[in-house]
Order: structure tokens, then C-alpha cells, then sequence
């Protein structure tokens, strides 16, 4: 039995026309919240657009690979994760805060994706201290170790958390990310 075809939404992924990308961003973000046949199907133009010259493309790109690792048992996002990573950094920080406001999402799949992911966001908070955004990472860090411990109950996660918030030489901002871990 032949899988499912890829929805036709999907290559407006990229359309130049806003409203169609947005409407297949929708339809597809909607579609991939759940496991999908076709994923490896479309993981390398993903992975290809994490890199591209428009700024929607890298963000669409990247959050539809953080829903994807869902349809991803051969755990191609492990090896993939470097790259999205790199995201976080994008030039254009609304980008980067919609790549890092979906990477908890690569957690829920598995011991091993999980594991990988909270050392990657770990590794990213403490590594955002020198720039403009910082506390904005963090934050949204702090907010993606939530999710991820309250979906999964694993209690490593808010350790980690606790930890990181601890690290916050700010009081104010340690404060703010404590009120957020606690939501």
C-alpha cells in the first residue's frame, strides 16, 4: 500500500504570495502536529529552507521540522538538529524566536530526542548571555522546558530548568523566568 501524497498545501509552503503561504502554513502546521506518512518525503526541502534568503521560509522551515520529528522514526532529526539550531541565531530575531518557541516539540518523540533536545537548550541559554536578545531566549527557553515537562512528566527537565533559571545573575529577569517556568 502506497503512503499518503504529500497535501498539495505543502509547496505553498514556500509560494512568494503571503496569503497563500500563510494559509498552507496553517493547513500544514495543523497536519503535521500529528505523525504524517509523508515526511521523508519532504525533510530535505525542509532541512533545505532552514537556509534560505527569506526570513518566513527559515521560520516556516524550522517549525514545520519541529513538528515533523513526530513522523521521524528513523531519527533523522538528531543528526539535523545542528542545523536548526543555527536558526536560533537568525539574523532576523523574530525568526529565531519562532524556531525556539517550537523546539520543544522535537522532545515528545523519544527518550533519546528529548535527551538531545534539553542538552541543546541548555547549551543555547547559556551560550545567549552576549547578545542583544538575551533575555528573550531565555525566557523562551525556559518556557520550551516547561512544555516539554508538563507534556511528559519528566522531572530531569525541571531540574535542568531550575538549574538554568538559578544561573541568571539578574534578579529581576531570574524572577521573570521563574513566574514563567511556573505557569
Amino acid at each position: 500500500m502506497a503512503s499518503d501524497p504529500v497535501p498539495d498545501a505543502f509547496s505553498d509552503l514556500w509560494s512568494k504570495e503571503r496569503d497563500r503561504q500563510n494559509a498552507a502554513y496553517d493547513a500544514m502546521m495543523r497536519t503535521t502536529a500529528q505523525p504524517v506518512p509523508w515526511a521523508y518525503d519532504v525533510w530535505a526541502e525542509v532541512i533545505g529552507n532552514l537556509g534560505h534568503t527569506d526570513n518566513h521560509n527559515r521560520a516556516i522551515a524550522s517549525q514545520i521540522l519541529c513538528n515533523l520529528a513526530a513522523s521521524d522514526p528513523e531519527k533523522r532529526i538528531l543528526n539535523d538538529l545542528p542545523t536548526l539550531l543555527e536558526v536560533t541565531r537568525d539574523k532576523r530575531f523574530v525568526t529565531a524566536r519562532h524556531c525556539l518557541q517550537s523546539l520543544w516539540k522535537i522532545g515528545l518523540t523519544g527518550p533519546e530526542q528529548r535527551a538531545a533536545i534539553v542538552t541543546a537548550l541548555a547549551t543555547r541559554f547559556k551560550d545567549s548571555e552576549p547578545e542583544k536578545n538575551c533575555t528573550l531566549i531565555r525566557y523562551d527557553i525556559v518556557i520550551g522546558l516547561r512544555n516539554l515537562h508538563k507534556a511528559t512528566d519528566d522531572e530531569t527537565i525541571a531540574q535542568q530548568a531550575l538549574s538554568l533559571i538559578e544561573t541568571e545573575p539578574d534578579l529581576k529577569y531570574r524572577s521573570k523566568y521563574t513566574k514563567g517556568w511556573r505557569q
